[in-house]
């Protein structure tokens, strides 16, 4: 079994005070060409809520939440945690591991989907956290995707049923449940997945069906749309945006919906402003009863699925030493990627009908060429 002696939770990071803002702003967008008047004005989001982005401190109370449930079943292992985009920087907490003297790491990204900005991204930022430090950097391998665990569906359901009780009761039952996602550009969408297999909306549609199954006694009819579109005009992405979706269910003739940010994992500033703000007034102005089912954030149900994957990546056999190629590299054998060990013998691994997925992604998984640049959110933790 692998020796792994350290976990690290790798996420986008955010500002935490007024001071912080453009900067965080200027070094997300670098390179990219935004204009000036574009950042102020995604700037104000932030100050409207006192330039404090939400996502460093889930981060936090997931991380305890984390230790918790480590302690709880009996896993000892040192918690470190790195962000891509803010302190703490990814490259700074991999050099602290270096330090600690951590030879071999276990990683979890805060995204549970397939594409290149919600996992190819993180891998090549851990890599390149990993070449910046240098030789004693230690190996780290990330955590397979999570997208139909229980762990993740299960707090999803308890939440939406949760927001169906705070509609009113004669249009409870008759809700609407739409399920959002980030949107990507349709290319990176097509070339999600091993030899571009289209996972991505094939993984949302999926966590979006087993959600809507366990969300009540009622059968509440759900479709998939997306938010945040960061990409020119030109440039095709993943539709329908959800403020034109809620006017098209408005027309329909829906009277309230359930809005559940499926794509995901906690409350930051995407799903705090795009759905809380923008959607529930696009919803107001339509007529539309509305609600938002919270993100499992740091719900025990979800530390304990950390728990699990861990645990199920523990129990792999340990085919290389902590100086080997990681498990993403094309040079093992194909059996550790395609049939992973299950989870907690407890409960299964996942659930619906696209199995566990592979423990590690192959090297030409989620690549994915920009026609102008890499597309890259303002904040997000999936999938960007």
């Amino acid at each position: 079994m692998p020796a792994y002696d350290a976990f690290l939770l790798v996420s986008f990071g955010g500002p935490e005070g007024p001071g912080e803002v453009m900067p965080f702003l200027e070094n997300v967008t670098r390179g990219r060409g935004i204009p000036p008047d574009r950042l102020a004005s995604v700037a104000e989001h932030y100050y409207a809520v006192g330039g404090v982005s939400p996502i460093n401190q889930q981060c936090r109370d997931l991380l305890a939440a984390v230790r918790a449930d480590f302690s709880a079943s009996g896993l000892s292992l040192p918690v470190y945690w790195g962000n891509r985009n803010w302190t703490p920087y990814l490259t700074d907490t991999v050099r602290a591991m270096a330090d600690d003297g951590v030879r071999r790491a276990v990683a979890l990204v805060t995204s549970a989907y397939s594409s290149y900005s919600s996992c190819r991204q993180y891998l090549d930022d851990i890599e390149q956290a990993r070449y910046a430090v240098g030789p004693d950097a230690p190996r780290i391998d990330k955590i397979r995707r999570f997208f139909n665990h229980p762990g993740f569906i299960e707090p999803f359901a308890v939440n939406t049923r949760a927001a169906l009780a705070t509609l009113p009761a004669d249009l409870r039952d008759d809700a609407h449940l739409v399920f959002t996602a980030h949107s990507v550009p349709v290319a990176m969408a097509e070339a999600s997945g091993p030899g571009g297999g289209h996972r991505y909306v094939a993984e949302l549609t999926e966590a979006a069906r087993l959600i809507a199954e366990r969300a009540g006694r009622n059968t509440h009819p759900h479709t998939l749309a997306y938010q945040s579109r960061s990409g020119p005009p030109s440039q095709p992405w993943l539709e329908p945006d959800i403020c034109d979706h809620l006017g098209d269910l408005a027309k329909s003739g829906t009277k309230a919906v359930v809005v559940i940010p499926v794509g995901f994992v906690s409350d930051h500033m995407e799903v705090r402003h795009d759905l809380d703000v923008e959607a529930a007034q696009s919803a107001d102005s339509l007529g539309l009863a509305f609600a938002r089912a919270a993100t499992p954030g740091s719900h025990p149900r979800f530390a304990s699925m950390i728990t699990e994957l861990v645990t199920e990546r523990l129990a792999l056999p340990d085919e290389t030493g902590p100086d080997s190629p990681a498990l993403d590299s094309p040079a093992l054998d194909s059996t550790v990627l395609d049939n992973p060990m299950p989870g907690d013998a407890g409960s299964p691994a996942a659930l619906g009908d696209m199995g566990v997925p592979s423990q590690a992604c192959p090297a030409d998984c989620c690549r994915y060429a920009a026609s102008a640049g890499r597309p890259r959110k303002v904040e997000g933790s999936s999938p960007a």
